[in-house]
């Protein structure tokens, strides 16, 4: 094959990378819940080139995520339970039925308030209409936390569940209890890692980690923002770590980890000055 700028050719390459007997085994074996991951990073790495004014890496990034898209399609089309014209066909109808502003037979100029007013509405009926014909899938709209996005992130949706809870009372009002929680949740971490028990162990993790975001939210930080500059901290002292193992003329693997452990330490403190 070679490359082409007809999306056919794309629903082809996946198809042939999928066949049992003569594609990738690693692409056969994939299922939805397995590329899941690979396509929240992927839509993450298209907002980064965006972050960057990267167009280049954009393009690039793009199509990424497109290739996600026709992956979860060839793997629902062998399912048949869709293809990739069903989907085509889905966000076209909702495009223009969300606008009926531009699509519509009064289709003329319209206010931003029109628009998201109309917009609004639109999305109620679909909610509705999406209830009806699935209703076990739905949440219980009377809810509070009903209005909580389910495919958000994790970390900003913890931080919009507690927000909303906050709003009627359910919180903590300083910092000293949410901290005595952590230490709570540690002690409860450190009995499910000597049990054993990977389930209980990721529970436990994942309780901890949202009383953290807890903590940031009720000392006024954006946890989002919190861990993108750990991240770049992170990336930093470990830079410093490969630099200084190099001009030694070794390689990261030859290292002892009291050694590079050292050379944190080094570069924390040279920050630090």
């Amino acid at each position: 094959m070679t490359p082409s700028r007809d999306i056919g050719r794309l629903l082809e390459i996946m198809a042939a990378l999928r066949t049992p007997a003569t594609g990738c085994p690693w692409d056969v074996e994939q299922t939805f819940a397995t590329i899941a991951p690979y396509t929240i990073e992927e839509a993450y790495e298209v907002a980064d080139a965006i972050a960057r004014n990267d167009l280049d890496d954009l393009r690039d990034e793009l199509g990424d995520l497109l290739l996600q898209v026709v992956f979860h399609t060839r793997m629902a089309e062998e399912e048949k339970a869709f293809d990739f014209g069903d989907v085509v066909e889905a966000i076209t109808r909702k495009l223009i039925r969300r606008h009926p502003h531009v699509f519509g037979e009064t289709a003329g100029p319209a206010t931003h308030e029109q628009i998201k007013d109309t917009w609004e509405i639109i999305k109620k009926q679909e909610k509705a209409e999406r209830a009806a014909r699935y209703p076990a899938r739905e949440p219980n709209e009377s809810s509070l936390l009903a209005s909580v996005k389910a495919g958000a992130p994790a970390l900003s949706r913890a931080f919009e569940l507690q927000r909303k809870a906050s709003s009627v009372g359910f919180d903590w009002k300083e910092a000293r209890p949410v901290l005595d929680k952590i230490r709570e949740e540690t002690d409860e971490i450190e009995t499910a890692v000597a049990s054993g028990e990977r389930g209980e162990i990721g529970e436990e993790i994942g309780d901890l980690i949202f009383t953290a975001i807890n903590l940031a939210r009720v000392c006024g930080i954006d946890p989002e923002s919190a861990l993108r500059a750990t991240n770049v901290k992170f990336e930093r002292r470990f830079a410093y770590i490969e630099e200084a193992v190099a001009a030694r003329g070794r390689t990261l693997e030859q290292s002892s980890l009291e050694e590079m452990d050292g050379l944190w330490t080094e570069a924390k403190d040279a920050e630090a000055r």
